[in-house]
């Protein structure tokens, strides 16, 4: 069991195309990927960067978490999401080791990751993501 990578760092954005033009020009290309997790309330916008990606986050539904996160500090890093080879076994590593998670049965994220995430309160006010890829190919990249 192991942390693999740093995976990505999510950035909330409010939802407009400027705003990803914004990051079109600051890593000089286009998004690799944007899909909807509707279980989430947030539409996901992908971009390679080395070994590592940055997602956009906007919310699609009014109530989702980005949308709070975004009414209550505007844009910005919402989370760092850490790869990981085995979720169960880093969920049971963390939890043993006195770490809080938000959601302790890992749910489909955006990707093809399965996730789950630490409560910051935990993390030193750090919202962190751990992710497991669904496609075993994803971490030979």
């Amino acid at each position: 069991m192991a942390i693999l990578k740093i995976e990505h760092i999510g950035i909330a954005i409010q939802p407009n195309q400027e705003n990803i033009e914004i990051f079109n020009k600051l890593l000089s290309q286009t998004p690799y990927k944007a899909e909807i997790v509707e279980s989430e309330g947030v539409k996901t916008t992908f971009f390679q960067v080395g070994e590592s990606k940055i997602e956009l986050l906007e919310a699609t539904q009014s109530q989702s978490p980005i949308a709070k996160f975004l009414e209550k500090r505007g844009g910005g890093i919402h989370h760092i999401a850490l790869e990981v080879d085995s979720l169960e076994q880093e969920i049971q590593r963390l939890q043993s080791l006195g770490f809080e998670l938000i959601n302790p049965e890992p749910k489909k994220g955006a990707d093809n990751k399965l996730i789950v995430f630490l409560h910051p309160k935990s993390t030193a006010n750090v919202l962190v993501e751990l992710c497991q890829s669904t496609t075993p190919l994803e971490n030979k990249k």
